[in-house]
């Protein structure tokens, strides 16, 4: 990207993110976090208000002194993914695109039918895709950039549950290393980050164990550090992915689940 920070309070300072799924969870914590690291954020989103309910994303940057602005986006459609991209133009152009948004639901295998899984290809591999292809478009013309996909440790750690979920979070695992391929020479860096269970909204709607008792002792007793993980801990992982402390780092798959996937 050609622009080196000054200390870590201004990791992103100067440049523009544009994060789908930014109203809620996951997608909210990361555009707090880069606004924090000097980031000017476009939230782009079905609707503004967080699915947890509270002020809008976009206002809450903005209400700290903050840079932001709110797109309505469907990722399924690639002209709202353009509009959500060309919104960035506001602030100097896109530098950093988080594909965040996703849709996440148990599921008996045997009874899928082709609306249920076109929905999952829908958002979580062909909203990941396009919005990828638009960013770069702009990034190649520009100063390069950087591009973070969210997979899930659905990728390499599947369930019989989420048969359409892991499906798709492998599709994004294999699309991140293609694209990082294509793109690591013309100073695209394109990554992914692989969480495991986050106490988003989301999570705790679709995810009936958590925020139980019983899903305490699960967590206790299947993942080493014995909790589930929080929304900022993933923004951690994208603002180290968008950042020029991750300067060398493409093609890669951030595992960011407590340490569950890699100890059986």
């Amino acid at each position: 990207m050609g622009r080196r920070c000054t200390g870590m309070a201004d990791q992103l300072s100067g440049r523009t993110a544009v994060v789908t799924g930014g109203a809620s969870g996951n997608g909210r914590a990361i555009c707090e976090s880069f606004a924090d690291h000097g980031a000017d954020v476009v939230v782009a989103d079905l609707q503004a208000e967080p699915r947890q309910g509270g002020t809008p994303t976009h206002e809450l940057v903005r209400d700290a002194g903050g840079n932001a602005s709110f797109v309505e986006c469907d990722v399924s459609s690639r002209d709202d993914l353009v509009a959500a991209v060309d919104a960035a133009d506001e602030f100097g152009g896109v530098d950093v695109m988080v594909n965040n948004a996703g849709i996440f639901r148990g599921e008996e295998f045997l009874d899928v039918r082709e609306d249920d899984l076109q929905q999952f290809l829908d958002v979580n591999v062909k909203g990941v895709f396009f919005g990828a292809q638009v960013a770069a478009e702009r990034m190649i013309d520009g100063d390069g950039g950087s591009i973070v996909n969210m997979s899930s440790i659905g990728a390499v750690r599947a369930l019989g549950a989420y048969p359409s979920y892991d499906l798709t979070k492998g599709a994004v695992a294999s699309l991140t290393y293609s694209l990082a391929d294509r793109f690591g020479g013309e100073g695209i860096r394109v990554n992914c980050i692989m969480p495991g269970i986050v106490g988003t909204a989301m999570t705790q709607d679709d995810v009936p164990i958590v925020g139980t008792d019983q899903g305490e002792q699960y967590a206790k007793s299947s993942i080493p550090m014995e909790r589930f993980g929080d929304p900022e801990e993933v923004a951690d992982a994208a603002l180290f992915l968008a950042s020029e402390q991750s300067s060398y780092v493409n093609g890669e798959s951030l595992v960011v689940d407590g340490g569950v996937t890699h100890t059986g």
